[in-house]
Order: C-alpha cells, then structure tokens, then sequence
C-alpha cells in the first residue's frame, strides 16, 4: 500500500498550546467508504481547545482539528458521491484536519462549490452545522 507524506499538528498529552507538536505523519490510500483529501485550508474552533486542553478527553497521540476542505485525492471502494479532483469540505469526527493530507469517511464530507472559497468552506462547516441544529431540530421544553 503506497503512503504518502504529510506534516500534522499532533499533542501527546493534554496542555496548552505549548503541547502543540508539527510532526510528519505518512497517509496512506482509502480504505472502502473512506475518501482522501488534500487541505486547502483548516477551521478553528473551541471544540480544539478543548480536546487539546483535555474538557474533551482522547486517547493520546491526539490530531487535533474537526472541519476542513481541499480537494479529493482518492476514493475508496463504495464512495459514489465524491471523486478525485472534487472540491470537498468537512465537519466530523474523528479529529485530525490539522494536517496537510488525511483519510476519513467520505459518509463525513461533502462537495463545496466553486462558489464557496475553500477559507470559506473551512471555517463554515461546524459553525454552520450547528447553527443548523439550533434553528431547524432544537424543540422548545415545557
């Protein structure tokens, strides 16, 4: 299986932004219902400084990040909504956007029109999934 190299911001254990470490990390193809994207640019969020922080405790080594785009490098097997060279943007678990190249679950990602700068579709994602809930699902109590 080909790898491909790849700078990330990793933390191996719960701190500030002191704990934050760029490290090279090797990317390899997607595996079925996984898809790999190559950033253009990253969101920032709270939830980071949370994991990172340890509100949000994980298992460490940690990738941090939730919400990035770029464009598709590779599909995996069953992945009929996305292709090589789409523009995509994403908000999901697992963490990990802090990174030039990752895999993750094409069911987490969508396709960001030409339309939408990639800055855009980065920092939009979380944000904008949430204010979605808040607005359309959120049901008054009482």
């Amino acid at each position: 299986m080909a790898s491909h190299p790849s700078k990330a911001v990793r933390i191996d254990k719960h701190g500030g932004p002191e704990e934050l470490m760029l490290v090279d990390v090797k990317v390899g193809e997607p595996g079925p219902g996984e898809i790999r994207i190559r950033h253009k640019a990253i969101g920032l969020n709270y939830i980071d400084v949370y994991q990172r922080s340890g509100v949000y405790p994980f298992t460490m080594p940690l990738q941090l990040g939730m919400e990035g785009s770029g464009v598709i490098e590779a599909v995996g097997e069953g992945v009929t909504h996305l292709k090589a060279g789409d523009r995509a943007a994403y908000a999901s678990q697992p963490p990990g956007s802090y990174c030039e190249l990752r895999v993750m679950p094409a069911k987490c990602v969508c396709k960001l029109p030409d339309v939408i700068s990639f800055e855009t579709g980065a920092a939009m994602m979380l944000k904008g999934l949430t204010t979605q809930y808040l607005l359309r699902r959120t049901q008054p109590q009482g």
